[in-house]
């Protein structure tokens, strides 16, 4: 083994030392910055439980969505090939690397009262922007991507001579989809599901652009945090702490305990 050979997995462990610390050292400080009987009394507050009930609530709804609709589209992505299949993995991706105020304003355009689908909707009596229900759009919007790159991973992994010998035995392509591979698939879906439900409970710049910031309505946590660092900054720190734990629980919850980490 050569000199510089040696050195390599000293330096791995070097830049693997400093990445982990640089990531863990914000979230230290959180931690050490709010006494535990103030994060308490903060905790029990009003206004921190009614934005942590609403972003429970749509972050729910959200991957309830993204999962029913994302599901279909990982396994035709991951099984067929198509015309326009790289330009619809283009469009499954964009919102990933766009940023969040550009997709709350194209969200605007879209759902708006004079938008694209937003004027059809506007001569139903339906109006998306400032509403819950626009917190859940953007919610969406923002964490489909995370699930449907999971799944498909997933279902791609799947070893296709299982599929070939379900279908000598006469098994449908419904029957083996949800006898087959949905269980051998799982890891990879329950992973999608943990970092999309994070990403829709930590989505504020598409939330606050496309849905406003009215406490008890489209006021989710990361709101309530951005609210409070200009008024309470106290109060933003239990929040902050609030939203954090939330966010590990929903991540060990799914990638660990339930994957079998």
């Amino acid at each position: 083994m050569t000199r510089g050979g040696s050195r390599f997995p000293l330096l791995a462990a070097l830049a693997s030392t400093g990445l982990l610390v640089f990531l863990a050292l914000p979230f230290v400080a959180l931690v050490l910055r709010i006494a535990p009987r103030e994060f308490f009394a903060r905790l029990g507050s009003g206004d921190v439980l009614q934005a942590l009930a609403l972003s429970l609530l749509t972050a729910t709804v959200a991957t309830l969505v993204v999962v029913v609709l994302g599901t279909p589209l990982a396994w035709l992505l991951a099984t067929r090939e198509f015309p326009g299949k790289r330009a619809v993995e283009v469009l499954v991706d964009l919102p990933m690397v766009l940023p969040p105020t550009v997709a709350g304003f194209a969200l605007l355009m879209a759902f708006g009262r004079m938008g694209l689908a937003g004027a059809p909707l506007a001569a139903f009596g339906i109006t998306l922007p400032f509403t819950t229900a626009a917190v859940i759009v953007a919610q969406v919007f923002m964490a489909a991507p995370f699930y449907v790159g999971a799944a498909r991973a997933g279902f791609a992994g799947v070893d296709r001579r299982l599929l070939d010998a379900a279908a000598t035995l006469r098994a449908s392509e419904t029957h083996a989809f949800l006898r087959v591979v949905l269980p051998l698939a799982r890891p990879a879906l329950l992973a999608g599901v943990a970092m999309s439900g994070a990403r829709a409970l930590g989505e504020f710049g598409a939330t606050i652009t496309f849905a406003g910031n009215v406490p008890g309505r489209t006021q989710t946590l990361p709101l309530a945090v951005y609210l409070a660092l200009e008024t309470r900054p106290e109060a933003a720190f239990a929040l902050s702490l609030v939203l954090l734990a939330v966010s590990l629980a929903v991540l060990i919850g799914l990638r660990g305990r339930w994957l079998g980490d």
